[in-house]
């Protein structure tokens, strides 16, 4: 028996930055998903704990799921291990979580990082040559599992179809590479550590799900891959008139003092890739490493600001918001949170915010009835957890 548990994670601050190169202040939660591999008989038979549903996978053969079905990333991930690594060995996968499923914590993510650490093990993978070769260490680990989740090749490990999504790997670097306690600045393509921040002791973050689920299927899945695609169009905009060939926005917004008035006067005629180069200029630049520097020095009214800030240019510039996730930052400052804002994908899913220790659960309790209160249809599936920083995904059983 081979056993992983992936947490969910928290993005502080820092949306829609990773797969452009920039900067993301997260954190791994003390929920997530567990999966755990017990010899089979015939393919890959996975069941969900949440659902009772099974499903029988072959490696790359097509399972014809329904859109969105959580198969569909237990069947990806078999696939792409297969053709990097070898056969797998008949297995039963059982999936189990205490993740909300599409409230912006990545659930998804989660249940890649746990199948595919469970799978690996099974079959001796991550002891291989050829995963020592290709995957050096945790930031690797997590890059790898990324490019598992959006079908990109990573070095050696040559890409397959992936789940639909042109995401980066900070989800999957906050759930392989957090500590308790602590939260973390990385940067991207590749990732990389900028600085760990301890969570001040008398804090809790308090979570809230909206209700409106943040799935990534459908008209939400071509809406989330447009703000990775204007990304992609400023980037090819910016390389054809300056003749550079940068590998990301980050790195041609770094390039020098006058890239972004540049970068701006190639798409000031298109609204649309005017406010997501806006928006990611200032979260990346601005909103990430002050609200990192605001935090290491305990100085909450200035990260109250850069989450304030943060929720702005998601309206505006991603374009990403719906009422609901709006009203509940709203609710939450209005009910005395020392500051909070909207994460993950958008388009639905969940809040943060945070809050004195000692009174985080009174405070989670008024702030549900609040939106309940406001919201009642998508307030019956709406919930708030109270939690801390957490530690990384590891090995169970």
């Amino acid at each position: 028996m081979s056993g992983w548990f992936s947490p969910g994670r928290i993005e502080l601050l820092g949306k829609h930055t990773d797969y452009a190169g920039g900067n993301v202040l997260v954190c791994a939660v003390d929920r997530g998903v567990t999966a755990t591999v017990t010899p089979g008989t015939r393919g890959i038979e996975a069941r969900s704990a949440a659902s009772d549903d099974v499903v029988t996978l072959q490696p790359g053969e097509d399972a014809n799921l329904p859109a969105g079905h959580w198969g569909h990333y237990v069947n990806v991930v078999a696939d792409r291990l297969a053709a990097n690594f070898g056969p797998l060995r008949p297995a039963r996968i059982a999936i189990e979580s205490d993740l909300p499923l599409a409230s912006g914590m990545s659930s998804s993510s989660a249940l890649v990082v746990s199948t595919a650490m469970a799978l690996a093990s099974d079959n001796g993978f991550d002891t291989s040559d050829a995963w020592r070769a290709a995957i050096a260490d945790d930031l690797a680990l997590a890059g790898y599992l990324a490019c598992v989740e959006n079908g990109s090749s990573f070095g050696p490990l040559a890409g397959r179809a992936g789940v639909g999504t042109f995401g980066g790997s900070e989800d999957h670097t906050a759930m392989l590479c957090s500590l308790p306690g602590q939260l973390a600045q990385f940067s991207f393509n590749p990732a990389s550590l900028v600085r760990r921040v301890p969570f001040p002791d008398d804090l809790a973050l308090v979570v809230a799900v909206s209700g409106v689920r943040a799935e990534k299927t459908g008209a939400a899945l071509a809406a989330y891959n447009g703000a990775s695609l204007g990304v992609r169009e400023v980037l090819s905009r910016w390389n054809g008139a300056t003749g550079r060939d940068d590998p990301n926005l980050a790195t041609a917004v770094a390039s020098s003092e006058e890239a972004v008035a540049v970068l701006e006067a190639l798409v000031a005629y298109d609204a649309r890739l005017l406010g997501r180069l806006r928006q990611f200029v200032a979260e990346s630049t601005v909103i990430v490493p002050g609200g990192a520097d605001a935090l290491a020095r305990g100085d909450v009214a200035a990260l109250s600001e850069m989450a304030a800030e943060s929720q702005h240019w998601a309206a505006e510039g991603l374009h990403n918001q719906v009422p609901e996730t709006q009203a509940l930052v709203d609710e939450a400052l209005g009910l005395g949170a020392l500051a909070s804002t909207s994460f993950g994908a958008g388009f639905g899913g969940s809040v943060w915010a945070l809050a004195e220790r000692a009174s985080a659960d009174a405070f989670a309790e008024a702030w549900l009835a609040a939106y309940r209160a406001r919201f009642p249809e998508p307030g019956q599936d709406a919930a708030t957890l109270v939690t801390r920083p957490a530690g990384a995904a590891h090995p169970v059983g």
